[in-house]
């Protein structure tokens, strides 16, 4: 559980985070969490249906290829989903703020955070 927190503790320090949590994507159950501006329980339970449709849509095309992380933009924030290499039952959700964020530096540091990730 402690490389669980380190990595949401990681993930918050990004700037422009407002919330993190790491899902299983099978139950939809939040392994950890980390920043209160959103219902991250409820997030974790959408999102992982988010992670269904879009696995869904590759089998159904037929496509030889895996989810390298799901980008949701909305007006005000940034969602990212990055599905765990080492279990892609697993993902990462983290919230960013738009105005404060570099989207590109933040998708960096998730994938090393992932990288590190061991549950």
């Amino acid at each position: 559980m402690a490389n669980i927190e380190k990595a949401l503790t990681q993930l918050l320090e990004i700037n422009g985070a407002v919330a993190a949590c790491i899902v299983d994507s099978s139950s939809g159950m939040v392994l950890g969490k980390l920043g209160d501006s959103i219902d991250l329980d409820m997030a974790a339970a959408v999102n992982t249906e988010v992670v269904s449709a879009k696995k869904r849509a590759i089998q159904e095309l037929k496509l030889d290829d895996e989810i390298d992380d799901i980008l949701i933009t909305l007006n005000k924030q940034y969602h990212i989903i990055c599905p765990l290499k080492s279990n892609t039952d697993l993902f990462i959700y983290l919230v960013l703020s738009k105005s404060i964020a570099n989207l590109a530096l933040a998708r960096l540091k998730v994938n090393s955070v992932e990288a590190d990730l061991t549950i």
